[in-house]
């Protein structure tokens, strides 16, 4: 099984760091090795929202697709189908979910949360996995503006 994370980034924080996935994923390992250090504290404050339990299930109850099942448990929930498995803790700051692959999650979860915030990061806790569960939606006059190389 693997354990991961999933934190929503606040839109201002996201439009920054999108292309620099690994910048926030770093952080967040050191945040993680030093939850006492004051101004990593107050960065992670400042960058994450807060989930809200409630709607957080009541969301994946109204998404949730007609093969796969819910357990609400006090601690977790339990999203399954058949064949795949997945344990959702859901805390003030951070999602944690345990799995058997990221595949289970991209089956089971991350569709109803897409559908939910695009600004969620997701850090692999048990391995160096990470990155956005949605992709970055550019409008399309900036698209326009942007200069991805220059000619001498």
């Amino acid at each position: 099984m693997y354990d991961y994370s999933i934190y929503w980034i606040k839109e201002e924080i996201s439009n920054h760091y999108f292309h620099k996935s690994d910048i926030l994923y770093r952080f967040f390992k050191e945040y993680q090795n030093n939850q006492n250090n004051v101004d990593l504290r107050n960065q992670y404050l400042y960058i994450t929202n807060d989930f809200d339990k409630e709607i957080i299930i009541s969301h994946i109850k109204n998404y949730l697709k007609d093969h796969v099942r819910l357990h609400i448990n006090k601690a977790y929930l339990e999203i399954y189908n058949n064949k795949q498995y997945i344990s959702l803790h859901i805390g003030k700051k951070q999602l944690k979910f345990r799995s058997g692959s990221l595949q289970d999650a991209e089956d089971l979860l991350f569709p109803m949360l897409r559908i939910f915030q695009p600004f969620l990061f997701v850090v692999g806790n048990t391995h160096q996995n990470y990155g956005w569960i949605s992709p970055m939606k550019i409008p399309r006059g900036e698209q326009r503006t942007q200069v991805l190389y220059s000619c001498r």
